[in-house]
């Protein structure tokens, strides 16, 4: 009973060593997909601003060419005036380019307004592409220091694996079972030592009787209020 317990025990500290790797093995993870997020939302605000900027382009674009229609207008309008013969159509033409003359003044503001938006536009995007550039070069150098250490923790989880697969089989399947149980229900703590008549699991005072019995170690006892599995350190 005391090999199983020396088997035990030592089962005990490399499923606690695996569970450690795994802890930091998922904080690697976590962080990685964190980098990633973050390079992804100012990819997406360089590709937003992007988006505003050619939609701007475009309604500039129409403006532009509602602007050389009406100069055409004005110029065919401006045209026809030396060949008018009556004053009233004379007066009526006269206010036709007056008309036009003052929408192509609109449209002009409208076009100088979606030239400085764009302008502002592409500042803001040069300012996002640089920060892009800086965040992709520090986030590179982070992710591959990522994935050298999960690649360590790969190999060590599984000379670990290999070896606990050598510490559980000479156990009896049912202590196996029993010992996983516990591992399971009490945080990955399931062998624990009892010293001075109290289980150093659950700190509860063992039954005189019982705590005695584990200097003999005829089988394996557990503690009647964690169920953990009790050993004790002798003297000497």
């Amino acid at each position: 009973m005391e090999d199983q317990m020396i088997l035990l025990k030592e089962l005990q500290g490399l499923d606690q060593e695996l569970n450690r790797i795994r802890q930091d093995q998922q904080k690697l993870e976590a962080e990685r997909q964190d980098i990633d997020a973050d390079v992804v939302r100012v990819q997406d605000m360089v590709a937003s601003l992007q988006g505003s900027i050619a939609e701007l382009e475009d309604q500039r674009g129409q403006l532009r060419l509602a602007l050389e229609q009406e100069q055409a207008n004005i110029e065919k309008s401006e045209g026809r005036l030396p060949e008018i013969k009556t004053q009233k159509e004379y007066l009526a033409v006269l206010k036709e380019v007056d008309t036009a003359k003052k929408l192509n003044k609109d449209l002009t503001e409208q076009i100088e307004a979606k030239n400085a938006e764009i302008e502002a536009l592409n500042g803001e995007k040069a300012e996002k592409e640089k920060a892009l550039t800086e965040l992709e070069e520090q986030v590179s150098a982070r992710r591959s220091e990522i994935e050298q250490a999960l690649q360590s923790f790969e190999q060590s989880q599984q000379e670990i694996a290999s070896q606990r697969a050598d510490q559980i089989k000479p156990l009896p399947m049912a202590l196996q079972k029993r010992y996983q149980l516990l591992m399971e229900r009490r945080a990955g703590i399931a062998v624990v030592e009892a010293r001075n008549g109290t289980c150093m699991g659950c700190n509860m005072s063992l039954p005189p009787q019982l705590y005695n019995s584990l200097f003999v170690a005829e089988d394996i006892k557990t503690c009647p209020h964690c169920s953990r599995l009790l050993f004790v350190v002798k003297e000497g």
